[in-house]
């Protein structure tokens, strides 16, 4: 099953792709949360590309794992895309997963400066290479 990982911020949304056989997922893009919620043509074909069956996406808790206010926002969001698009959306904690990308991204050589554009897909990558992992057990 082809998979899209959304990692929804207030004003963009990193995207990976990911297939439960492989396991694998791969940092896409960044586009605009208006991109997605407009259905720009940038999102309709990365949605042509990868065909996916459902959205995995990123809910941020706090660090003791409760939902906060942003939480809620993101559900919120989901669900509108999730009617957009007609396909089902599934939630999976993304704690630290944008820590983590920047480590990855310094440890490649990117300043901060270049890593802005970067980021938010490779965090997607990292909760949605979690979420692949799980289905397999």
């Amino acid at each position: 099953m082809n998979v899209l990982a959304l990692d929804i911020g207030d004003a963009r949304v990193g995207i990976a792709s990911g297939n439960d056989s492989s396991q694998i997922a791969t940092p896409l893009k960044v586009l605009s949360l208006d991109d997605i919620m407009n259905k720009s043509k940038d999102f309709q074909l990365i949605l042509q590309d990868y065909l996916p069956e459902k959205f995995v996406i990123g809910l941020p808790k706090s660090m003791d794992g409760e939902e906060n206010v942003q939480a809620a926002h993101v559900k919120d969001i989901a669900d509108e895309i999730s009617l957009l698009y007609g396909l089902p959306v599934e939630f999976v904690d993304e704690r630290l997963s944008s820590v983590e990308a920047k480590a990855i991204l310094r440890e490649q050589g990117l300043s901060e400066k270049e890593m802005r554009g970067k980021v938010d897909s490779v965090a997607a990558s990292l909760f949605l290479e979690t979420w692949l992992k799980a289905q397999k057990k």
